[in-house]
């Protein structure tokens, strides 16, 4: 079975890219590409897209592009920079493109176990050959280590009640499907007036990132750009959750400002550029960008949906 997946702020992110026709790019997150097929679409015969990717079925989908211009590898986030510089394009990237979380066809295939919407194994990994999945965690970890994943990961207030009971539930059977979890989670979370969103969400999340090593790994992505991408390449992360945004806003923040000096030392703003600029390694970085009217009619799932875009300084 094939599942469809509408790559969200697509015509935001190749606008952001500026590709040119001769530049060479990188998508992180192929998915099923949607992106880098337009990426594609715009380069000329001189230029290169490469692609990555940690889930098998996307690089499944990906080995069917016969285009000489693209490569594809099955890799994770913390490798990037060992990646380009296997290909030979470390520092010589026009465009990075992240697209960070799960995709749709993860979300629609209840055997990936990543949707609390339909009946499946407690799986979750966006790479199947990784040895740890939900079901070893829900099943396993201690309560203690239960309620942290769910307090920093899924931000859930009744982290407590749901691995009280899952503890209590596991001594008596195994908890291995979507719908068992489901089934404790709904019993464990109180019920709230004008609550929009399912009593599972939090949980699911925090579970996805756990399993997957989510924010490490983008935080580990983020460092490789400083290296990967070329004089005045540009950097595009869509994320999908406020821990990812916020990881992503701090390191572009930290990146594309001076020091903080103390108001006592005695320096004007040209002698603090004259001695500290070249701690700024990104520049003309934007606003957020979120999905418009259009497209979220079209694809609910880009309201949670942003788009941060940056430029890589020129080097000395």
């Amino acid at each position: 079975m094939t599942f469809a997946h509408k790559s969200v702020l697509l015509n935001e992110c190749i606008e952001a890219l500026s590709i040119k026709k001769d530049g060479i790019y990188l998508d992180a997150t192929f998915g099923r590409g949607g992106h880098s097929l337009q990426i594609l679409q715009r380069l000329g015969e001189n230029g290169r897209l490469y692609a990555v990717d940690r889930d098998l079925e996307a690089i499944a989908a990906a080995k069917t592009i016969t285009d000489p211009r693209f490569t594809i590898v099955h890799g994770v986030f913390s490798n990037l920079k060992q990646i380009c510089d296997e290909l030979n394009i470390l520092g010589k990237v026009d465009g990075l493109l992240m697209d960070i979380g799960v995709s749709s066809p993860q979300l629609d295939d209840a055997s990936r176990g990543f949707s609390f919407m339909q009946d499946g194994p407690l799986d979750m990994r966006m790479d199947k050959s990784a040895s740890i999945d939900a079901n070893y965690i829900v099943n396993n970890y201690a309560k203690a280590d239960l309620v942290r994943i769910f307090k920093d990961y899924g931000e859930e207030k009744f982290a407590a009640n749901v691995a009280n009971a899952i503890i209590k539930q596991r001594q008596l059977e195994p908890i291995d499907t979507t719908a068992k979890l489901c089934s404790l989670i709904d019993k464990a979370v109180p019920s709230f007036k004008n609550s929009h969103k399912h009593k599972a969400t939090r949980v699911f999340q925090a579970l996805r990132i756990e399993v997957n090593s989510e924010l490490k790994e983008l935080e580990l992505a983020l460092e490789a750009s400083i290296d990967i991408l070329a004089p005045n390449g540009v950097l595009a992360i869509i994320s999908f959750h406020s821990l990812e945004d916020r990881i992503v806003k701090r390191f572009l923040q930290q990146h594309s400002s001076l020091p903080q000096i103390p108001a006592s030392i005695p320096l004007t703003q040209a002698e603090l550029m004259q001695r500290y600029s070249s701690s700024i390694l990104f520049t003309n970085v934007q606003k957020p960008i979120k999905a418009g009217a259009d497209e979220l009619q079209a694809n609910a799932r880009a309201r949670s949906a942003t788009l941060r875009v940056a430029r890589r300084a020129k080097r000395d």
